[in-house]
């Protein structure tokens, strides 16, 4: 007759043992406790990564011939689907090792399953951030591409292009030509406008007494013949 009392008894002791730091006794009566697991290939300073789960396994009367009860009292980075799945394990575990003690090899099971979550993690934290980086490449190269893209022409832009360039070329020319006119003055303008000039002339007349005039100049004048010298231009004409 198996003593099932003392087979409960023993597999505690031994997952006590294992599992130090992690195994805390809930009750004696039935014999009730929990066993916290952690990821052990997270990185440790990212959250994100870090996969946790806690079991609390309560021995039914006839354990090991029957499956303990096993709940998920408290999970990090699993979701309910992940949850499900950890249960459904723990009952094929338990199911296929009916008649023997089986907590380590569900455990041992679930520890598996929660480095297999974070391996998944990291994978989907990867690819998360390559899309990041292309997304954020395709959209500096297709602002780099508006540079070189102007705005397709059709007879339409065109003609209201042309339109709009004709009329500031008439405008232009308009002002150029206004500019020109304003520049040219007749010598009447320029007299009136120019006040230097009769500044010139009185400054002459002003200084009339000062003038020294070279007498030499005109001493040859009177030992020309003049009359002679016209008399024979007119009988050359003749």
């Amino acid at each position: 007759m198996t003593d099932y009392q003392e087979e409960q008894n023993n597999e505690i002791e031994a997952l006590a043992s294992i599992y130090p730091d992690e195994f805390t006794v809930l009750s004696t009566e039935p014999h009730c406790f929990e066993i916290r697991l952690k990821s052990d290939n997270a990185d440790e300073d990212d959250e994100d990564t870090v996969v946790q789960a806690t079991l609390q396994v309560t021995y039914t009367p006839t354990y090991p011939d029957e499956s303990p009860d096993i709940e998920v009292t408290f999970s990090s980075n699993l979701d309910d689907e992940d949850l499900t799945s950890l249960l459904n394990l723990c009952q094929e575990q338990a199911e296929e090792n009916l008649g023997m003690v089986m907590v380590f090899t569900i455990v041992s099971a679930v520890q598996e399953k929660l480095n297999e979550k974070v391996d998944l993690l990291k994978k989907q934290i990867l690819e998360e951030e390559e899309r990041a980086e292309e997304a954020k490449k395709a959209k500096e190269e297709a602002e780099m591409a508006k540079k070189f893209v102007g705005t397709p022409v059709t007879i339409e832009t065109f003609l209201a292009w042309k339109s709009k360039f004709d009329q500031e070329k008439t405008s232009s020319r308009k002002n150029l030509d206004s500019n020109e006119d304003s520049k040219k003055l007749t010598g009447r303008q320029l007299f009136e406008e120019d006040n230097t000039l009769d500044d010139s002339e009185v400054a002459l007349l002003d200084e009339g007494d000062n003038i020294v005039v070279d007498e030499s100049l005109f001493q040859e004048l009177d030992d020309l013949d003049l009359d002679d010298e016209l008399d024979e231009a007119i009988g050359e004409d003749d």
